[in-house]
């Protein structure tokens, strides 16, 4: 099975058209077995470790196995089925068992001690010095120190923290994908898009259905609460989409008591290495230093965000009683808001929408990189998982490729839910050769209807840019060495830098023009309407400031102070906190938690802040592209050479000042975000 196994072929590109869920589990075993004889091998070498003859070998082995589990996450994630999930929830145990020994491994630390200690280890390069200092650190926070009794316990937490996270992403799936609410009348959808009507209908008539079907995917569900004039309706889907994944469903898909179970196993493994609390021990790779430091921050901006937040909902309740509505909940706050900013700017979504077909969005999106950085983006072929999938090549002013990346945007079933970007293939040197680094850029957007193109809403225009800055952020790296190569090894607080500072460009008349033609016309977006936009840009930036700042203090919280062995649940938590910083109060039956897949099942776990972190970095960086023009190729040029280019090979505060010339400063976030002081 390993003979003609796509999985195990690193010769080119990943072979989508080939990879079935039966080759999963042979490929897998195959990689972790030659990586176990690897380590033995390297481990009762006596030879003293060098780069070569230690550290590359190693690097070899985990570019592989991350090679083709990548491949298999990701067709877990955008193209889910039984076998699939069957095949990755065999595998990730063994994963999780060979890293888990890997990083405890003493032989390896000891060697990687040496290598840091030795002669030679002033004769690497920048990038692999730092591979080896992470090296030294990580295995220090797999447990390696601990004495052997400790060392299985550690072991058995993180074996069960992989199953219990995975088993927390797949209950919201299948609470999501189970949900349908089926409307027969036509006039309970009154305000809802013609768009969102016909997707509906689309979907009704796949299920050999009557009416029109409503699911709790993001497009189906996000239109009726923004413009559905059936009051009764948005709270049935709010009710619905507030309380997946809880015990107000399937009792196999809740995620309540794997919360509690998560939480402790994740403290129980922070106080094995020493630290108080495991918001300690997930500060210990980021940029900022204690959990105490990252309230603070928060603290400061909750501060300055909250008196503007204020204002924005005695605005939005007041204007509530206008449209009728005395006593507004929060399944009528979308829709409140959206007739507020229409009345208010004189313009909706659904008008700003028509203006954005999806291949007018990558045409501009495409032009601001290649002028910005000098490069060209062509389509390119490659086999891919779905026909919704296509793939791209970005190439350098001589034709050469620097980075090719996979594009899949529409929402659809057993996908996952959300917008990220992945890596597929990681740029270093093999041999005499650079490896093209390739990344996954995938959207849940609405899919094409009626024979239209695919039109896209300003934020999800926005959300696009976003992605494309993390894949960047990994397609621009320079560095040829594979552990701090593109976003490898770059703190989690500094990782959105790139996605976040690209968000900013979406709202430049230079860009958005080019970027615009409508649906039916054909015409550019007017500039009218862009200043309406520009306008309407802020409104309730504070409300949605003091938002993510309930989430992330909340993240930040309840890894570091909270008692997952108390009385005192997640929930009482959060609603201390929204007595702190919320001007939005979700009803009792709101299951936020649960559905908080970030922080139990994405890697953001006392790392939400970095969302805000990362903020004051973007907007301080494109601050400098205010300054010198916003299309600046030079400044474009400085950007990529000193922090796409560098990837993790140095702190990233470093490479910040190098571009910015000084230290981050808050303001700039402040003024993107229309507060400051009046």
């Amino acid at each position: 099975m390993t003979a003609n196994n796509p999985l195990l072929d690193f010769s080119g590109l990943p072979k989508f058209d080939q990879v079935k869920a039966e080759h999963v589990t042979p490929a897998i075993t195959h990689l972790l077995e030659n990586g176990r004889v690897l380590i033995e091998k390297l481990a009762a070498e006596n030879q003293e470790p060098t780069w070569d003859n230690f550290a590359r070998p190693l690097e070899d082995m985990e570019e592989q196995i991350s090679r083709a589990w990548s491949q298999v996450g990701h067709m877990n994630a955008v193209v889910n089925s039984p076998e699939l999930r069957e095949a990755y929830n065999a595998s990730l145990p063994k994963l999780t068992d060979f890293y888990s020994d890997l990083s405890q491994d003493e032989r390896l630390y000891a060697k990687f001690r040496a290598l840091k200690n030795s002669a030679g280890f002033s004769k690497l390069s920048t990038a692999q010095k730092k591979i080896v200092e992470n090296e030294v650190r990580d295995f220090r926070l797999g447990g390696a120190e601990l004495p052997e009794s400790d060392k299985i316990r550690f072991k058995a937490i993180q074996e069960s923290l992989s199953k219990l996270t995975t088993k927390f992403e797949e209950n919201l799936m299948d609470t999501t994908n189970d949900f349908a609410h089926f409307v027969e009348d036509a006039a309970d959808l009154k305000g809802v898009p013609e768009d969102a009507i016909q997707a509906a209908q689309e979907a009704a008539q796949a299920d050999e259905k009557t009416g029109y079907k409503f699911t709790l995917h993001f497009p189906s569900y996000m239109p009726v609460l923004q413009y559905g004039e059936k009051r009764e309706l948005r709270e049935l889907l709010y009710r619905a989409y507030a309380t997946r994944a809880s015990e107000f469903g399937k009792p196999e898909w809740d995620n309540t008591n794997l919360i509690s179970e998560i939480l402790k196993l994740r403290l129980e493994a922070a106080k094995l290495l020493g630290f108080k609390n495991y918001a300690e021990m997930s500060l210990a790779t980021k940029m900022a230093d204690t959990p105490k430091e990252v309230i603070a921050f928060l603290d400061n901006l909750a501060q300055r965000a909250k008196p503007f937040a204020q204002q924005d909902m005695k605005e939005l309740t007041e204007y509530a009683k206008k449209l009728g509505i005395n006593d507004m909940q929060t399944w009528d706050v979308a829709f409140v808001s959206e007739k507020l900013r229409e009345d208010k700017y004189a313009f909706s979504d659904q008008e700003v929408k028509q203006y954005f077909p999806e291949a007018q969005v990558l045409k501009g999106l495409f032009k601001v990189v290649e002028t910005i950085f000098g490069v060209h983006v062509k389509k390119s072929d490659a086999p891919v998982w779905h026909p919704d999938a296509a793939f791209y090549e970005i190439n350098d002013q001589h034709g050469k490729p620097v980075g090719q990346f996979y594009l899949d945007l529409y929402a659809r079933n057993n996908k996952r839910g959300g917008a990220w970007m992945d890596e597929a293939i990681t740029r270093r040197k093999k041999s005499d050769q650079i490896e093209t680094p390739v990344a996954f850029l995938t959207c849940n957007f609405s899919a094409p209807v009626g024979g239209k193109p695919a039109l896209f809403t300003h934020d999800e225009v926005i959300t696009m840019f976003h992605e494309f800055g993390h894949g960047l952020h990994h397609m621009l790296t320079k560095v040829e060495e594979y552990g701090v190569s593109g976003i490898k090894g770059v703190e989690w607080d500094a990782v959105e830098l790139p996605s976040q500072f690209m968000e900013n460009f979406c709202w430049e008349w230079d860009v958005l023009r080019y970027m615009t033609k409508h649906v039916d016309t054909g015409a550019q977006l007017p500039r009218e309407l862009f200043e309406k936009m520009v306008a309407a840009k802020n409104f309730q930036a504070g409300m949605q400031t003091v938002r993510q700042i309930e989430f992330s203090m909340f993240d930040m919280r309840l890894h570091g102070e909270f008692d997952p062995h108390g009385k005192a649940s997640s929930l009482d938590l959060i609603e201390q906190i929204r007595d702190e910083v919320a001007v939005v109060r979700p009803p009792k039956f709101n299951r936020f938690p649960n559905g908080f897949s970030h922080i139990f099942a994405g890697g953001y776990a006392a790392g939400y802040y970095s969302y805000k972190w990362a903020e004051v970095l973007s907007a301080d960086a494109y601050s400098m592209f205010e300054e010198n023009g916003v299309l600046s190729a030079e400044t474009g040029q400085r950007f990529w050479h000193e922090i796409l280019a560098q990837g993790g090979s140095r702190p990233a505060l470093e490479s910040f000042v190098a571009f910015r010339g000084r230290a981050p400063d808050i303001e700039a976030l402040l003024r993107h975000n229309g507060m400051t002081a009046q």
